[in-house]
This record gives structure tokens, C-alpha cells and sequence, in this order.
């Protein structure tokens, strides 16, 4: 017969904390520790130098961004666990719908959740078994701590004294004066019903304490996601069905009819309320904490200040971060009413802003896409057009930069990705940003206002349902912004702001034109990185024009940074000089500025990524174009005339040349193909 498992006793549980086995450890320096056992990188973000936690990079699908707001909340859990101010404060995430806070809070639980599962990390807590022994408690005989206690904190309230109690811990787990005391600094008093049961049982046993610790069991804390322990949600409720008893517990009726004892605080069921689940080192997640009513929140304040929940005069002291979120109308809403000032001043508000880098906004925006294969309304295959996410993401990427007198909105949007923008340099987009802060409206702070997640995956619902989409089998690239229109028309409800980002979308129109103009000849080429080649051999040229070492033929020779291999490079002074004219350089000073700022670029990015290429500068990318272009037919003017008029059969071999192309080397379907073409042959979104 198989040996029956059996659970561990209090003084077991006690030698595996003194061997490291298991911890004792309060719900921040838990989060703490988990998120700084991980990798930290150093990033540079707008200007400043900020950490990158690793922790909220993994998975399929993680935190993009929110640089700002994860280290101002590992701040926070880093001072809570230290016993700084921060232990006494919920932290709250206060932004625009659709940014992300709830997606963070999620994340974070999740991460938290998988920290505990780890063996080593397991939380723990204690049963009281064979209370029915007692005689006051009818046919109850298991009873569980309703707040999941440590057994530690048992430990340190076992005995009538603290002495006594020390002694025990001292003596059952061979602890030091010196390790006591480290325990008592995080010291709590038992909940109140913990504390009566056990009183009971001393009374029972005539305080023998090895009698007494028969009625424990060391059982771990259930994991279970959907019980809400651990890690539990409370979103805001309507007025009229919230009350407190949603978050503290109430008085149970089927314990009445057991207990015998009208005074015995396990008449109260704890577990009915959001708080207890989490009260044993957990998280405990407020979704829109201020759209509750005015009690509610006065109970949070009461939780959030003193780390208990108390019904009737009793007490159950409580281990849990607390995290919120509220959007900026509920907040601001909440910040009018003077006398609420206590609850706001009992939290570390953190003003989340929405990404406002493209590149990483293309990550976000294929989450909104989505990751599986998308089909017709006819089950067929939905092909996206290649250009599709760049389209997307700089337009509402550009929804989301405030307008500035310094910065052009393109400046902005290339500087805050780490591109380069002509002459400005970041120092002038991080003092910008100084200046937009420092203003008390919170909307109008840099990134606090645009297109969120939420209005950019309507658009691409909008894209889907479409007939055009469904007919042509193809999310086109060009479609989308007829349906951001829609989207900022029917969900943007002031007017200013419907404006300005109506003057985003024009703006990326012209960079998604820009993007079409390199593709065409990319696709005229017959190359997919044809363009490419051409911008790194212009910036090659300027960098060589000046070589000792250059000889009559115009040939230099070069180390390749990306290969390491030695080249040789014709150096062409009419290209040079005709890209540079295209630039609007017209005298030598200015060329020779204009060369020296691109030398200057490529000392710094190369040095740092051997693979840049230069293709952030849409100026110049845009000249290069234009160039070859020119020479190769006779301008871009002609290659338009030769695409939309194919009545002779030099003109559609050409046509066919492209659309060949760009079906197998660039990534497009046919009708993505035709439609891109169609967009390059008209004169729309010309800039």
C-alpha cells in the first residue's frame, strides 16, 4: 500500500526558512526581487539614459515601451521592500484609453504568478484541523486562514508573549538573535479570527505547546488563476451593485448556524471580498479605481494606509501590493472634489504616455493586426501589403507628438526613434519634452494624447470588413487611412484634437508616398535593396572624395563595416553633385556642410551598428531616388507615364517586369501590387 503523503508540521516548515527551502518574504520585496534577478540593459530614450528590465520583454506577447513608467514602478517596489514611504502607498497608472496600464498590470500579475509557482517560492499557509474538537464550533473541523497567513507570522505569534514566541523560533529553528530580529522588523499581529481559534486551542490545552501545534497543517497557497488568490482583479463597478463587501467580506450565514460563539470573528467570511484572496503576499489589481463610489474608496484608503481590512472593530492585517488604473477624465474628475485629496496623497501616481516610437509602435501594431493567418469573409487568405505597418504606425504615431515651434511633427516623430533628423539632434527633442511637462495639464505633456491601441485596432477591423479588402483578398496599405479618418470622425469627440489629427494622417500620407517612391524603384531595379545600395555608395563617396590615397581613376578603396571585406568604389562627381542640388544645396559651403554632418553620423551609428544604412534620412533617401530615377529613365515623371500608359508593348513589358518583382522579392500580392502602382502613377499625397 502506498505511503500517504503526509503534510508538513509548523516546525518542518520553520528549518526549511532557516536552510533557504523556503522564504519569508512580504508581497514587495517578492516583486522586487523577481524583476531584479533578471536581466537590466541600459537604454537611451529620448535624450536619457533609462534601464530596460528584461522581465517585461519576454514572451510572444510582452510590454513594447513604457520605459518611464516600468522604472518609475520598480522604484516604487524597490522602496516599498527597503521600508520606504513607498510601503504605505497603492501605485497608480493614470493615462488615455488604450495605452496600455491595464496590459502592464496584467503582465506583471502573470509574471508574478509564474515567480511563485518556482518551488523555492511557493507562499505558504496554515489550517487549524480538528477544531471541531473544541466543542464551539459545531461541524466545522478545518478551518483555513482566511487571509493566508504565513506560517511565519504564526510562528512569531505563537507563544502569550514575545518572548515566548522568540524563544520558540530560536529554539525549534535554530535562528539567531541577530536573523530573529530581521523577522520581527517585518512582524504582524494574527488576523482576528486566527488569533481567537488559537487562543481557543491554547485554553483547550492548557497551553501545552506541543498539543497546540497538533491542530496545524502547512498547506501552500492555491495558485489557481481564476480563485483570485494571489493575484486578483476588482474592476469598478456600477453605483448601485458595488459595496464594500465586494472587497472586505461580510458576515456568513452558514457559519452562524456552527458557531455556537456570537463573538467569534470567523463568523465574518473574508473570502467573500477581493482583498483576503490576495491578503498573503499577493497582488491586488483596482481596475479604474476612481470610478468607484465615494465609500469604496474611502475603504481603499483605509486598506491602502494601514494594510488591514476591518469589519465590526476586528482586525486582519494584510501582505498586498496595490495597483491601479484610471483613465485622465475619472482622475481629473476625482482631483476637483477637494476633500478626496487623503486618497490621492496615500498614492504614487504614475502618468502613463502612449508610445511614441514608430519602430516599436510596429511591434503594437502587429499585435492589433494579429498574428494568425487572417482570412476573407469567404475563407480565404487575406494578404497584408508589406507597407502596411509602416503605414499604420507612423500615422498614429504622429497623432501622439504634441506640435512644437523647434520641431517639424516628422523631426519629432524620427528623433523620438532614435533616427536622425537633418541638423536637429535629440538634446533639441529632450528639451521640448522638458518644456511640455512641465505644464499642469496633463493631456498636453509629450505622447499624453492621440490614437491609442484600441482606435488603431477599429481601423484595422474597419480595413477588414471593407469590400474592397475582401474583393481584392488584400489588406492594402493606402486603405488604412481612410479608415483612421473614420476612426479619429467617430470615436474623437473634441474638436481641436480632431483636427490636429486629421493633419497627422495628411502628414503620414506623404511619408507613406515617400516609402512607395523607394519601392518603385527598388521594383524598377529589379533589386529589393536597390535603393539602399544607392544611399550607402552616395555616403561611401562623400567620405571618400577626400582619400589621400585616391587616384586618377576616381577608385577607392574601403573596409565594408557590415562584411569586414575590403572594397573598391568608383567615385561619381556628377551623382554626388546632382543628389546634393536635389537637397537644395546650392553653394560649396553648404554641401560641405551638409557631407560633414553626414560624416559625423556615420563616425557615431556605424561605431555602434555596422548594419545602419542611412535609410532614416528621408531627405536623402528621397534625393538618391529622385537621381536614379532621372538617369535611369528620364525621371520619375516618365517612369509614371510608362506605367499608367501601357498601350505599347515596350510599356507593359516594363509593367509586367515591376509587378514580377515586386510578387516574388518585395512581399506583395497582385492586387497590392497593382493597387501601389496605381497610388505611385497619381499626383495624391505628393509633399
Amino acid at each position: 500500500m502506498a505511503q500517504r503523503h503526509t503534510a508538513p508540521t509548523l516546525v518542518n516548515h520553520i528549518k526549511a526558512v532557516k536552510t533557504g527551502k523556503q522564504r519569508f518574504e512580504n508581497a514587495v520585496q517578492g516583486v522586487a526581487r523577481m524583476i531584479l534577478e533578471q536581466d537590466i540593459e541600459k537604454v537611451v530614450v529620448n535624450g536619457k539614459t533609462t534601464y530596460d528590465f528584461q522581465i517585461f520583454r519576454r514572451g510572444g506577447k510582452h510590454v513594447i515601451g513604457m520605459f518611464d513608467e516600468i522604472n518609475s514602478f520598480v522604484s516604487f517596489a524597490k522602496d516599498a521592500a527597503e521600508g520606504g514611504s513607498s510601503a504605505e502607498m497603492a501605485f497608480v497608472l493614470v493615462g488615455e484609453p488604450g495605452n496600455g496600464k491595464t496590459f502592464f498590470v496584467e503582465y506583471l500579475c502573470d509574471c508574478y504568478r509564474r515567480f511563485l509557482s518556482r518551488p523555492e517560492n511557493r507562499k505558504h499557509t496554515f489550517v487549524f484541523k480538528g477544531i471541531d474538537r473544541l466543542g464551539s464550533y459545531g461541524r466545522l473541523k478545518n478551518i483555513e486562514s482566511q487571509t493566508y497567513e504565513d506560517p511565519m507570522i504564526l510562528a512569531m505569534n505563537i507563544g502569550e508573549t514575545r518572548e515566548e514566541s522568540q524563544g520558540f523560533l530560536a529554539e525549534k529553528g535554530g535562528f539567531s538573535d541577530t536573523e530573529i530580529d530581521q523577522f520581527y522588523a517585518a512582524y504582524r499581529p494574527l488576523g482576528a479570527c486566527s488569533e481567537y481559534i488559537w487562543n481557543d486551542i491554547r485554553r483547550h490545552t492548557d497551553g501545552k505547546l506541543d498539543e497546540m501545534l497538533k491542530f496545524i497543517e502547512i498547506v501552500p497557497v492555491p495558485m489557481t488563476e481564476s480563485l483570485g488568490t494571489l493575484t486578483g482583479k476588482y474592476s469598478a463597478k456600477d453605483k448601485i451593485t458595488s459595496s464594500a463587501v465586494d472587497l472586505l467580506g461580510e458576515e456568513s450565514i452558514q457559519r452562524l448556524l456552527h458557531i455556537t460563539d456570537t463573538n467569534n470573528p470567523y463568523r465574518f467570511d473574508l473570502r467573500r471580498g477581493a482583498l483576503a484572496r490576495v491578503a498573503g503576499g499577493g497582488i491586488h489589481f483596482s481596475d479604474e479605481i476612481f470610478k468607484n463610489k465615494k465609500d469604496l474608496v474611502q475603504v481603499y484608503l483605509g486598506v491602502i494606509q494601514n494594510r488591514t481590512i476591518e469589519i465590526d472593530g476586528y482586525k486582519w492585517p494584510i501582505d498586498t501590493l496595490i495597483i491601479a488604473t484610471s483613465n485622465n477624465s475619472e482622475f481629473n474628475r476625482f482631483l476637483a472634489e477637494k476633500e478626496e485629496a487623503p486618497i490621492v496623497d496615500r498614492c504614487r501616481v504614475c502618468y502613463v504616455s502612449h508610445n511614441t516610437d514608430y519602430r516599436r509602435q510596429a511591434e503594437l501594431t502587429t499585435y492589433a493586426i494579429g498574428s494568425q493567418t487572417k482570412t476573407t469573409l469567404t475563407k480565404e487568405d487575406l494578404h497584408q501589403d508589406p507597407n502596411l505597418n509602416y503605414a499604420i504606425s507612423a500615422a498614429v504615431v504622429l497623432s501622439r507628438l504634441p506640435r512644437s515651434e523647434k520641431l517639424t511633427p516628422i523631426e519629432t516623430m524620427k528623433l523620438a526613434a532614435g533616427e536622425v533628423a537633418g541638423e536637429k539632434s535629440i538634446k533639441t527633442l529632450a528639451e521640448v519634452i522638458d518644456t511640455l511637462n512641465q505644464n499642469p495639464d496633463i493631456t498636453k505633456r509629450f505622447g499624453q494624447k492621440g490614437l491609442g491601441q484600441r482606435n488603431l485596432g477599429r481601423a484595422v477591423q474597419l480595413l477588414g470588413e471593407s469590400s474592397e479588402t475582401n474583393e481584392g483578398r488584400c489588406m492594402v496599405a493606402i486603405d488604412i487611412f481612410p479608415a483612421l479618418e473614420r476612426v479619429v470622425l467617430d470615436y474623437v469627440s473634441d474638436a481641436n484634437d480632431r483636427a490636429k489629427y486629421l493633419e497627422d494622417l495628411k502628414i503620414a500620407r506623404s511619408l507613406y508616398r515617400e516609402r512607395v517612391m523607394t519601392e518603385m524603384f527598388n521594383a524598377y531595379m529589379d533589386e529589393p535593396l536597390a535603393i539602399r545600395k544607392d544611399v550607402l555608395n552616395y555616403v561611401n563617396m562623400i567620405i571618400g572624395i577626400d582619400a589621400e590615397n585616391l587616384g586618377p581613376d576616381k577608385m577607392w578603396k574601403y573596409k565594408d563595416p557590415q562584411s569586414g571585406e575590403l572594397r573598391a568604389l568608383k567615385i561619381d562627381e556628377r551623382f554626388i553633385k546632382s543628389v546634393e542640388e536635389l537637397l537644395g544645396l546650392k553653394t560649396e559651403e553648404q554641401r560641405e556642410t551638409f557631407r560633414t554632418a553626414i560624416r559625423k553620423i556615420y563616425g557615431q551609428k556605424i561605431s555602434l551598428d555596422p548594419n545602419y544604412d542611412f535609410m532614416d534620412n528621408l531627405e536623402l533617401v528621397k534625393a538618391v531616388t529622385d537621381v536614379r530615377l532621372k538617369s535611369d529613365i528620364a525621371g520619375a515623371g516618365s517612369l509614371v507615364g510608362a506605367l499608367a500608359n501601357r498601350t505599347n508593348e515596350e510599356n507593359q513589358k516594363l509593367y509586367d517586369r515591376m509587378i514580377s518583382t515586386m510578387l516574388d522579392k518585395l512581399g506583395y500580392c497582385r492586387t497590392c501590387a497593382q493597387k501601389t502602382i496605381e497610388y505611385f502613377c497619381t499626383q495624391e499625397d505628393e509633399s
